[in-house]
């Protein structure tokens, strides 16, 4: 909660943290100090207050769905985008980009597009989808055939307004996040998190390996692909309104795992927390550093290579 506040207080124009509290609780107090200024009011509800809750849904989803990756298919580099979300995602927003200029349609054809990729990579993976290896090359044969798509777009697009928009989208960023395409994804959202929490103690057994899971009496290919379409679900949502955030699902996992280990119990509630509080500080760098915006999936990179070099050389890269 504490950098949520502080989120709200930055930016060009600087609001106190108390104006922020005061702000925030006025419905529930009915009063509102007379130094308060419309312009803060304004400033809080219509632009800072969508972007952090934007940053709290991508931050969460995207630690959550890199751990349950990462422990599925038993590869610390894993993440929410190992079955080829982004690019799917991506391309649906570099086509609508062209297409139209609606913001609405754009976010709409990158859930599309993301889900598309999903299910194109559990067809090529066929019955043997419950094979991590398969699903794995399956997941990278579909985001190269999406990401050549992209470049046919970014190629013929006109240079001079569409093109700057794809490149800024895939770059990812939380600038023009709005509440209604906030509330277009949130149902789903709620739906897929809620799934993977129920289902976090079979995801504990599933990370022990087919054979042992069997041994248990779980049904590995129906579980694993349930648990695998609401990871990619949540992935899928994030994207389409945050454009491609790299290595959160990635850096955060591993974080949490150094904190409460291998236990999914506890590790899911601490990723999502971690992912929560580190796109928020993300975020902020992004709007203060620079007098121009960053794109947030640069600001990612550029923080989370180290800290994964890091963990390389401490030897805390596993994902049990």
């Amino acid at each position: 909660m504490a950098c949520i506040l502080f989120s709200l207080t930055l930016g060009a124009y600087y609001i106190p943290v108390e104006h922020v509290f005061h702000i925030l609780t006025a419905d529930v107090t009915g009063t509102l100090p007379a130094d308060i200024m419309p312009m803060e009011v304004s400033m809080i509800y219509d632009v800072r207050l969508p972007r952090v809750v934007a940053a709290v849904l991508a931050g969460c989803g995207l630690a959550v769905a890199g751990g349950v990756f990462q422990a599925l298919f038993g590869n610390p580099l894993a993440s929410p985008y190992t079955l080829g979300v982004s690019n799917g995602a991506g391309f649906g927003a570099a086509l609508a980009i062209v297409l139209t200029t609606s913001a609405a349609a754009v976010q709409i054809s990158a859930l599309a597009f993301g889900i598309v990729s999903v299910g194109l990579t559990f067809l090529l993976a066929g019955r043997k989808r419950s094979a991590p290896v398969t699903m794995i090359l399956s997941g990278m044969l579909v985001s190269a055939f999406f990401s050549s798509l992209v470049a046919l777009l970014k190629f013929t697009a006109d240079p001079q307004e569409k093109l700057p928009q794809i490149v800024y989208w895939l770059m990812g960023s939380l600038a023009s996040v709005r509440y209604d395409g906030l509330l277009l994804v949130l149902p789903a959202y709620i739906a897929a998190l809620a799934l993977l929490l129920l289902y976090r103690w079979r995801i504990n057994i599933l990370s022990m390996g087919t054979q042992e899971a069997r041994s248990m009496g779980v049904s590995v290919t129906r579980d694993r692909a349930l648990i695998i379409l609401a990871a990619t679900l949540l992935t899928s949502l994030v994207v389409s309104f945050s454009g491609i955030i790299g290595w959160v699902g990635i850096v955060i996992p591993h974080l949490a795992r150094m904190i409460t280990g291998p236990d999914f119990r506890r590790l899911m509630p601490v990723s999502a927390a971690l992912g929560i509080v580190y796109l928020l500080v993300i975020d902020d760098l992004c709007r203060t550093l620079t007098s121009l915006e960053i794109p947030i999936g640069v600001i990612t990179g550029i923080v989370s290579i180290p800290i994964f070099i890091y963990f390389i050389l401490k030897k805390k890269v596993r994902w049990s």
